[in-house]
């Protein structure tokens, strides 16, 4: 700021010189003098981390301007160097390295798994209705790393799981960190949609419940710009995750940080230490009763965090075109597939969007029948993700798909969560889900 009120004269990036053409050219800058660096940050950013850090009360945090995805392969080259040092104490041949994940990761997780090539062990739960969620249990995950660990010798590099999940479901985190911790192994979150839970009475953010790094989205829950998010890391994680976060980062990001992302992350930070708690209890309060409000009108809505109102479509309507219906009324939800509508609030929400909403919403009459018929699609891994993603591939119509290898995963965003896997071969259980997902295409391994 300024900077901007100085009127330089600008002999250096961004082309535009600070001249308004949307109106908000003047502080987007570059690393000018006095500006400070993102990924060797001892100025003004180092200092606003420091502060975010100590809202979160965490080891350390640190700024991404390139959203989640960032982070998530920041957390998993932090995760696979720390297996590496340790395992190679133990064994000089302990084999590929090997993470144990929940099925409804983010495809940013399998662009990491390409990146830095692990194997990935996934988690089943004994249900699952949707793509979005996977309601992992601890003891299920204790199943799995005795299972790894008698067969593999070796420890996972991480055990990875996403909660909220996009449907709001969450996992029981402090539990699950209990069994990894038990086993001197990781647990990692990706903790996009959760980033205001620090801010609850009872707080439930990953870093509050033993979780060792995690990421978050401030864009999708907090008042930031698109792409501005968090690498958290507990105070009592591994020591190379704490000092090696700014190295994992500048692997993976641009060398072209936005000053603007930042500068929203630094003003959340005075936001955050001030009226924010009480606005987000009094917010919560209002959603409860929203919910209620749907019960009572006919509706069914699910369990999920406390910023999101997740509604299942009744017999003979889908989520889509409940979003339709929405969107008539002026009213645009953030997702909504076959079986669901997803909404997302925060204290930026006003009285009149809530009264908006359940005046478009109205009765439902429909009847509710259990016709969650999805079930998991288990496919067999054929090749490891790196060699899908690297491979030279095709796009095929889904009939044509099957007995084929899947190459990139494809899939939008949101929910960007991969139905199929790189490098597993897609049978006709896959091409069911694809079609109800009304995916027409997909690419797979010449």
């Amino acid at each position: 700021k300024t900077y901007a009120e100085k009127n330089m004269s600008r002999f250096h990036m961004p082309g535009h010189k600070g001249q308004a053409f949307l109106g908000c050219e003047a502080y987007d800058i570059t690393e000018v003098a006095g500006a400070d660096a993102l990924y060797e940050a001892d100025g003004i950013i180092a200092e606003s981390e420091k502060y975010a850090g100590s809202l979160f009360g965490t080891g350390r945090t640190v700024y991404s301007t390139e959203g989640s995805s960032q982070c998530i392969r920041a957390m998993m080259y932090l995760a696979i160097n720390e297996w590496s040092r340790r395992t190679k104490a133990v064994a000089n041949d302990t084999g590929r390295p090997y993470v144990i994940a929940g099925r409804n990761t983010h495809k940013a997780f399998l662009y990491a798994a390409a990146l830095l090539d692990f194997d990935i062990v996934w988690l089943w739960p004994k249900e699952m209705h949707s793509i979005c969620s996977c309601h992992v249990e601890p003891d299920l995950v204790e199943q799995v790393i005795r299972q790894e660990l008698d067969t593999r010798g070796v420890l996972p590099a991480a055990v990875y799981l996403t909660s909220p999940d996009y449907l709001g479901g969450m996992v029981d985190v402090a539990a699950i960190a209990e069994v990894c911790h038990s086993y001197g192994t990781i647990l990692a979150v990706d903790n996009a949609h959760g980033a205001y839970l620090h801010f609850l009475k009872q707080k439930k953010h990953p870093m509050d419940l033993g979780a060792d790094i995690c990421c978050d989205s401030a864009h999708k829950t907090l008042p930031v710009l698109t792409g501005g998010a968090y690498l958290q890391i507990h105070r009592e994680a591994p020591k190379t995750f704490l000092e090696n976060a700014k190295q994992a980062m500048a692997l993976f990001g641009s060398t072209s940080p936005s000053y603007l992302v930042l500068s929203s992350l630094d003003l959340c930070n005075q936001y955050l230490a001030n009226e924010y708690s009480g606005r987000l209890a009094a917010t919560i309060a209002c959603m409860d009763n929203v919910r209620e409000q749907l019960k009572i009108h006919g509706w069914h809505v699910e369990d999920t965090d406390p910023l999101k109102i997740t509604i299942r479509a009744p017999y003979g309507m889908t989520g889509q075109e409940m979003g339709e219906l929405l969107r008539k009324k002026n009213i645009e939800c953030e997702y909504a597939d076959a079986e669901y509508l997803v909404l997302m609030a925060t204290p930026e929400n006003t009285e009149a969007d809530f009264r908006r909403l359940m005046d478009a919403m109205g009765d439902n009459q429909r009847p509710y029948v259990d016709k969650r018929l999805l079930q998991p699609v288990r496919c067999e891994q054929v090749c490891s993700v790196k060699q899908a993603i690297y491979g030279t591939r095709e796009v095929v119509g889904i009939k044509d798909a099957v007995g084929r290898i899947c190459g990139s995963p494809t899939v939008g965003c949101p929910p960007a969560i991969p139905i199929v896997v790189s490098g597993e071969m897609i049978n006709e259980h896959a091409a069911a889900v694809f079609e109800y997902y009304d995916i027409r295409q997909i690419e797979v391994l010449k």
